[in-house]
């Protein structure tokens, strides 16, 4: 019997994804593909992320920011410490910042779709419609069942459709 890589569980994790329309086995699905993405496989980075979700769960960001910082240099490879990072930005109002990250993280893992709805916000906030609607696109191609997503992409249409008019 052969054990399956991480990588090839994950691909199948994230085919699954793509095909399941119930939300709820969805959601399921959802939640395991982002709990491998957290694992990094480093006692010492895992460490290290705790310790930033702590600080910034008390609002200590210059502290988080230095712990995943280090996390970036230890293992620059594992898109949810930029991912995690690209959140801190946004929250902070760096969304500069945040897009560079977001932009990393895709470039480490495509389908990273938590990445892909912080883009889709971003461009939204920024008045970036059509962009934004192409971000919610290809979230969708990834994870067609949530119903978040599917609700933003209706209201971008339907504003760009409106606006056209």
């Amino acid at each position: 019997m052969s054990v399956e890589s991480p990588q090839a569980t994950q691909d199948k994790l994230l085919a699954d994804l793509k095909r399941e329309r119930d939300p709820d086995k969805a959601k399921q699905l959802a939640q395991q593909i982002l709990v491998n993405w957290s694992s990094s496989g480093s006692a010492t980075v895992d460490l290290l992320m705790e310790w930033a979700n702590k600080s910034i769960n008390d609002k200590k960001n210059a502290a988080a920011l230095d712990f995943l910082d280090r996390v970036t240099l230890l293992q620059p490879d594992y898109p949810e410490v930029f991912n995690r990072r690209a959140t801190l930005y946004y929250t902070m109002g760096d969304t500069r910042k945040s897009m560079a990250d977001v932009q990393r993280v895709l470039a480490l893992e495509p389908r990273y779709f938590p990445a892909i709805a912080g883009l889709a916000s971003i461009l939204t906030e920024g008045g970036q419609d059509e962009l934004a609607l192409k971000a919610w696109e290809r979230f969708l191609a990834i994870y067609p069942a949530e119903r978040t997503a599917q609700e933003n992409m209706l209201k971008l249409s339907e504003k760009l459709a409106g606006s056209r008019t």
